[in-house]
């Protein structure tokens, strides 16, 4: 599925309050501008039985006690880790999301700090880390730009 039909889909499933729609329609271009970083159209997330995304807690290496929460987003079925699942409830599964989906729910995940997101299977040491904070400030931007745009008289001299 292309960027595009992901969209679509986001809105299309979105609660038909008159608010989200619109929110999805105004932020498709940061969205999307995200997504064209990444190499996959979806990735493969960990997830419980609850549906809850699995969040791994990294401390810094050099400075105790500074941590941060992130996702694991892998490439394919087959990139997940075994060692990812030890140590984890055995009602821990892998699921197949759509990057547009991956990175609209990060700004809901108050508890998560990024996502990292594997490009090349068997790879663990080189992934693209997209933070929660990046993406809502460039949903804040674009909303900013729509709403300064929408608002303005046609005939404004």
């Amino acid at each position: 599925m292309d960027l595009d039909q992901q969209i679509q889909e986001l809105i299309d499933n979105a609660p038909q309050d008159g608010v989200t729609p619109r929110l999805l329609t105004a932020i498709t271009p940061g969205l999307k501008l995200l997504a064209g970083k990444l190499r996959h159209s979806q990735y493969y997330i960990l997830q419980n039985l609850d549906h809850d995304w699995v969040a791994t807690t990294l401390s810094h290496r050099t400075q105790p006690g500074v941590e941060k929460r992130v996702i694991y987003a892998f490439p394919s079925l087959q990139a997940v880790p075994v060692s990812m699942n030890q140590g984890l409830d055995s009602q821990v599964t892998a699921i197949p999301i759509a990057v547009t989906h991956i990175l609209f729910q990060m700004v809901a995940l108050e508890t998560v700090d990024s996502t990292v997101f594997f490009e090349t299977p068997g790879d663990l040491t080189n992934g693209i880390e997209i933070r929660r904070e990046d993406i809502q400030n460039l949903i804040q931007l674009q909303m900013k730009q729509n709403t300064s745009t929408s608002y303005l008289p046609p005939d404004i001299a």
